[in-house]
């Protein structure tokens, strides 16, 4: 099950799952989604790196099978991740030689994120980390229409536990530009000219970026 939230003008998305190897390529995908509607795609490798090695975490040290809950949610400058599971055992860094395997992938995830750590729980803990949103927002524009979209999607009721296609989001535009449209008539706007003005703003943005 997978859900987009939105909680204070913030983006959210939450995805829980199994700790099972078959079950990453899965959670790489959904992650690799969820940054792209958030005009977030070129962070994508290195939010999938970090999930798949906090989540091999688990799996090695909690079990196979654990339960395990994703949540990613851009925070200013920052994309916070964190996998949340029911052990209360808190990951340490140590020193791992060349040819050891147990550490390793903590150590990648400090090298490769801003900050990192663990948050005990009620009912265990939550292991995070926190990537530069800098090199991958190319536009704020597109984070805003995102969080818009995805409250549209919740007050027409047309909202899915799965990541939305394309196909679907698109739909979803055109119709809250319908429906912006029909409100500008109510209130005695016009609507060619609010269409033209945000044409123009658009090019100018684009020629811009």
């Amino acid at each position: 099950m997978t859900l987009h939230e939105q909680t204070e003008h913030r983006l959210r998305y939450v995805l829980p799952f199994e700790a099972e190897p078959a079950e990453l390529t899965g959670v790489r995908r959904a992650v690799r989604d969820a940054l792209s509607q958030w005009g977030a795609a070129a962070l994508a490798p290195d939010a999938e790196l970090a999930v798949t090695e906090l989540a091999t975490n688990v799996i090695k040290h909690v079990g196979e099978g654990a339960a395990v809950t994703l949540v990613l949610e851009p925070k200013d400058d920052r994309l916070r991740v964190e996998l949340h599971d029911k052990s209360h055992a808190v990951p340490t860094l140590i020193q791992a030689g060349w040819e050891g395997e147990c550490g390793r992938g903590l150590h990648l995830v400090a090298s490769m994120c801003l900050d990192w750590g663990t948050l005990l729980t009620a009912t265990g803990k939550a292991v995070w980390c926190e990537l530069s949103l800098e090199s991958a927002r190319h536009c704020v524009r597109v984070q805003r229409a995102a969080a818009v979209l995805t409250e549209y999607r919740r007050v027409a009721g047309t909202s899915s536990v799965a990541v939305p296609t394309y196909a679907v989001l698109e739909e979803s535009v055109t119709d809250i530009i319908a429906d912006l449209l029909h409100w500008l008539t109510a209130q005695g706007g016009d609507p060619d000219d609010v269409l033209d003005r945000a044409q123009m703003h658009f090019e100018a943005e684009a020629e811009a970026a």
